[in-house]
């Protein structure tokens, strides 16, 4: 599983590096390629078996379903497989541009994904997280812990 956040540098050819414990995960997972598409005014990646599980399941849901076709316009639309060379990746501009990409940029853990960020909407985004969890917590009860 992806955990933990780093910073990173953003070079001018879209190069990133990937921090060696979530290549770690790659590795055991035999993948040396990451699926990378925008979601929510960041980036999402994705091993390829993982993302694969994920659009086989998207595959059997109904074409003519609105929130269907606005998950594959959206989502699935703007994936791009991306290799690993050299413990980098090089994101494509319209990925950059759609995330808000520059220079400074989070890599946060997510579990099965990890999401890059610009460094400055993740700060603000971590902020309105740590503020409204405690009013979303007990949503959260279901995991039992």
């Amino acid at each position: 599983m992806f955990r933990g956040r780093s910073n990173h540098i953003l070079d001018d050819k879209g190069r990133l590096a990937i921090p060696t414990r979530f290549r770690e995960v790659l590795d055991r997972k035999g993948d040396d390629c990451l699926v990378v598409t925008s979601m929510d005014r960041c980036l999402w990646a994705f091993a390829k078996n993982d993302w694969q599980s994920l659009e086989d399941k998207a595959a059997s849901m109904s074409i003519f379903d609105r929130a269907t076709i606005d998950l594959f316009r959206g989502f699935i639309s703007s994936a791009v497989e991306c290799r690993i060379k050299n413990g980098r990746i090089t994101l494509p501009p319209s990925l950059k541009e759609d995330a808000g990409l520059e220079k400074e940029v989070v890599l946060a853990g997510q579990l099965k994904k990890f999401e890059i960020w610009d460094r400055e909407r993740w700060e603000e985004e971590f902020s309105r997280v740590k503020n409204s969890f405690p009013e979303s917590s007990p949503s959260l009860l279901e995991l039992r812990l």
